[in-house]
């Protein structure tokens, strides 16, 4: 019989960490994080990360891996994860993958990165090319295109003309190849689950969600990240309750509207990640959170 992975995801502030909590209590699993920011050592308020209670509940795998001044990527998630995994079936406990960084949950669905190696010397190269003079030489050597890459952001396009220079194919071609590729959990059974919420109740939670962070102490964690190197870390340092209290201990946002700015970054947000789990999820089971009676109604 295939091995099982679960699944549950759902914008910000919906419910994940509770109903996972729930969930693996009631199944004998444990819990897999898929959260960008919970691997980071010291983002903990900003990030709503489970407390040591809930950690004491349900053994957690993916959370406090590495320093926030060190950088992660999906390569080293999914070694990470494929550990996880193996360990947690082959002590018979169930396994359930619970976050929405979409990028890394499509690990559990497919392939997500690829095996070209680029050279320190194409790395040099590009690195010193202006935004518009690397997507002029990309331009030139995919002339059917570039598909869906965006063109307005610097790193991507950069990070494109690498793998073009590297590998000698054009962008359309190592899609190709790309998607040929079996994904690192291709011999797993994926069975997953979004869950949702009413519109404005989501609207109080993400409210009543950044008022406790405040109030558990979110400025001073920042200033204590910044003393270890959070600014080394742009993929931290740009995370939302980060970036805000940066720049309020910056003097470039007053005190008074810091709350609201962080709430109306997380609305943001949460409207990106429906449109993401709509368009770039697999077929999947959509779980109103409001209908639930308990924890064994989620995956059916």
């Amino acid at each position: 019989m295939q091995p099982v992975i679960h699944v549950l995801t759902g914008p910000t502030a919906v419910g994940k960490t509770e109903w996972a909590l729930r969930w693996a209590e009631r199944h004998g699993a444990e819990i897999l994080s898929c959260d960008s920011l919970l691997f980071y050592r010291g983002m903990d308020i900003g990030t709503a990360k489970p407390t040591a209670a809930e950690r004491a509940r349900v053994p957690h795998h993916g959370i406090d891996l590495v320093e926030v001044s060190e950088r992660m990527d999906v390569t080293e998630y999914v070694a990470c994860a494929r550990a996880a995994v193996a360990d947690i079936l082959g002590r018979g406990r169930s396994v359930l993958v619970a976050g929405g960084s979409g990028f890394y949950l499509k690990a559990f669905f497919g392939p997500v990165a690829d095996e070209i190696a680029v050279p320190q010397d194409v790395r040099r190269m590009v690195a010193a090319l202006s935004h518009a003079d690397a997507l002029a030489r990309l331009r030139e050597l995919n002339p059917e295109g570039l598909g869906s890459l965006d063109q307005a952001n610097p790193r991507r396009v950069a990070r494109a003309l690498e793998r073009c220079l590297a590998s000698g194919r054009t962008l359309a071609a190592l899609a190709d190849e790309f998607a040929r590729q079996p994904g690192p959990f291709a011999e797993f059974a994926v069975k997953l689950v979004r869950l949702e919420r009413d519109a404005a109740e989501l609207l109080k939670r993400i409210e009543v969600r950044v008022s406790a962070m405040l109030a558990l102490g979110l400025v001073e964690e920042v200033r204590r990240l910044r003393a270890a190197g959070l600014e080394r870390n742009p993929s931290a340092a740009r995370a939302i309750g980060y970036r805000e209290v940066i720049a309020m201990l910056d003097g470039t946002l007053p005190a008074s509207r810091l709350a609201e700015e962080i709430a109306r970054n997380t609305r943001a947000l949460v409207k990106k990640q429906r449109t993401w789990f709509r368009t770039q999820l697999p077929a999947h089971r959509r779980v109103e959170v409001d209908t639930l009676r308990d924890e064994s109604e989620l995956f059916g």
